[in-house]
């Protein structure tokens, strides 16, 4: 359940989905997201990533609707072009729920969104299935790579993820798989940690099969 309310300044896109305890590097360009990366910087340093509501892409633009699942972000890294355009870096720290967004003011080009932080449970209960699930995740990792990325086998670690905590792993592999847009929010809504894991372990099934399906022609998926 949410449990505290805050106010984030907002970064849609369309093709990105930030998740806890991942970092992702952004560049902004246009002039509200120029303002924004000034603003933050100077303030508590933290971005709400949004997603832009399928239907509305091409409004991208401007103010589209965006689904109600985010995630914030804290910069750890940034640069300032000479044109004044930014490279940043963003770490991952807990998903939200939008409740609305404050009226935008003359001064203040970019959205800001009163949000509700969202947790990600882990009830003790759960470990033994995701034990399962991360160990049928990490076979199909293995099994994708090697038939998209054949040339990138040979460096598979036979321990691969051992060490990873399951929160970070799990989170780490929904950010890294080139899973579409839509299949990594399905990823982000996901209520808790073993939840996180059923899905994710639901897609790589699903994407295994269909390489099977056609031979195991499609090349480059995974990242």
């Amino acid at each position: 359940m949410p449990d505290e309310v805050e106010r984030l300044p907002l970064f849609p896109l369309s093709n990105v989905v930030l998740f806890p305890r991942v970092e992702t590097p952004l560049h902004l360009f246009e002039p509200r997201y120029r303002q924004l990366a000034r603003d933050v910087l100077a303030g508590e340093r933290r971005i709400g990533m949004a997603v832009v509501h399928p239907d509305h892409l091409g409004e991208i633009s401007g103010d589209p609707p965006l689904l109600p699942v985010g995630c914030c972000g804290v910069v750890t890294e940034s640069q300032r072009l000479t044109d004044g355009r930014y490279n940043i870096v963003l770490l991952g720290e807990h998903r939200f729920r939008m409740l609305g967004e404050d009226e935008r003011d003359s001064e203040r080009l970019y959205r800001v969104a009163r949000v509700a932080r969202l947790e990600d449970p882990y009830p003790p209960g759960e470990r033994d299935r995701v034990a399962r699930l991360r160990a049928n995740i990490a076979e199909n990792v293995v099994v994708l790579i090697r038939r998209t990325q054949p040339e990138h086998a040979a460096a598979l670690d036979p321990e691969l993820f051992a060490g990873v905590d399951d929160a970070t792993l799990v989170n780490s592999l929904a950010n890294t798989l080139a899973l579409p847009p839509e299949e990594k929010l399905r990823l982000l809504e996901a209520e808790s940690i073993p939840e996180r894991y059923a899905r994710l372990a639901s897609a790589l099934s699903f994407w295994r099969a269909e390489l099977e399906e056609s031979g195991g022609e499609e090349r480059g998926r995974p990242h």
